[in-house]
């Protein structure tokens, strides 16, 4: 253990354990999957983020080793822990520079946003250097700041290769390609059987997979469009799920981008529409319906019972908010007397 913390302090890394694990310390060959919940810190304290409150939620993060993950130095911490040890690892700077994109990826997965969104067309380094914001505060100061990190690790679970399912993410390109059609399938599947956020999953990992393999293509060439295709696609249908859950907002902003790039999309005007009224953007939605009509006149009932429907709502919520404030400027109303017991 002592020779490991100095090969480790030789490379920049201050190890201090806190909770001892369990068993034999593993071998951890290429392939194995590990399992841990950690919280960034800044050495002051600060603390950027901790896997188990981001997103409101406690998820732990998942490694398959050797998959060149963006932020190496966190392989390198792991096959240092037993299972169900935790140990703090202060890295210096080298070690943590494009920590601020990683965060901002995790962050965004946290929230079910596209883990990519917010990153340029580049490498990591090139975006380190450039100006663009993260979308964070505290990681733009961290990215024009490059600096020391404490990562305090939990090591849940070690999983050698062939022991289980391979995510993902954790896919070669082409294994990601060639399974984004069994995602759809299984995902269209779920939404039949009436499993909406099951389905929504499933959708946005294969719109992930297929964003991640997007930004290595040049925009505009001819692969670029291809995949662009098949994002359009799953993103309506993950956008018909958050119809159903009432993400209203959520819709309204994934099919505006679409309808940026493909404005007579009618599938993205629809259900554009759809949200708009149901948050009560009375004259987006009309405008949304009247060119519903325009690209497809056989959409006329349809959108005809679309807009009763917002009529009804807005007369309904008129005619309460109407009964809500009648008596607030009714001046032969008496007032109020005090009484004394």
């Amino acid at each position: 253990m002592e020779e490991e913390a100095r090969k480790l302090l030789a490379e920049g890394i201050k190890k201090k354990l806190t909770s001892p694990g369990k068993g034999d310390l593993s071998t951890f060959p290429n392939g194995t999957k590990v399992v841990f919940h950690y919280r960034t810190s800044l050495c002051e304290g600060t603390v950027l983020d901790d896997s188990r409150t981001m997103g409101g939620r406690s998820k732990p993060m998942e490694l398959i080793l050797g998959k060149k993950f963006k932020l190496a130095v966190w392989e390198r911490l792991v096959i240092t822990m037993r299972e169900g040890e935790v140990a703090e690892f202060t890295c210096d700077t080298k070690h943590t520079a494009l920590y601020p994109l990683v965060s901002q990826s995790l962050r965004n997965i946290s929230v079910g946003k596209d883990p990519l969104e917010g990153q340029r067309h580049c490498c990591g380094i090139a975006q380190i250097h450039s100006h663009h914001s993260l979308g964070h505060k505290d990681l733009d100061h961290l990215q024009a700041n490059p600096q020391p990190l404490v990562f305090t690790i939990e090591l849940l679970e070690v999983l050698p290769p062939g022991s289980f399912q391979l995510d993902v993410w954790a896919m070669t390109d082409k294994e990601k390609l060639s399974f984004v059609p069994q995602i759809h399938e299984e995902g269209n599947k779920l939404f039949k059987e009436g499993h909406i956020s099951e389905a929504r999953d499933k959708y946005y990992n294969g719109i992930a997979c297929l964003k991640n393999l997007q930004i290595k293509e040049q925009p505009g060439d001819e692969s670029w469009l291809k995949l662009d295709g098949m994002i359009t696609t799953l993103l309506l249908n993950y956008c018909q799920c958050l119809l159903l859950e009432g993400q209203y907002y959520e819709v309204i902003e994934h099919c505006s981008s679409l309808l940026f790039k493909y404005e007579n999309n009618v599938k993205a005007l629809y259900k554009r529409a759809k949200a708009h009224a149901a948050v009560w953007n009375e004259t987006e939605a009309r405008a949304d319906f009247a060119k519903l009509l325009e690209l497809d006149p056989s959409l006329g009932p349809s959108v005809a019972k679309e807009l009763k429907t917002m009529e009804e709502r807005i007369r309904s919520k008129q005619k309460e908010e109407k009964g809500r404030y009648k008596d607030l400027f009714n001046y032969n109303t008496p007032p109020a007397t005090a009484t004394t017991g």
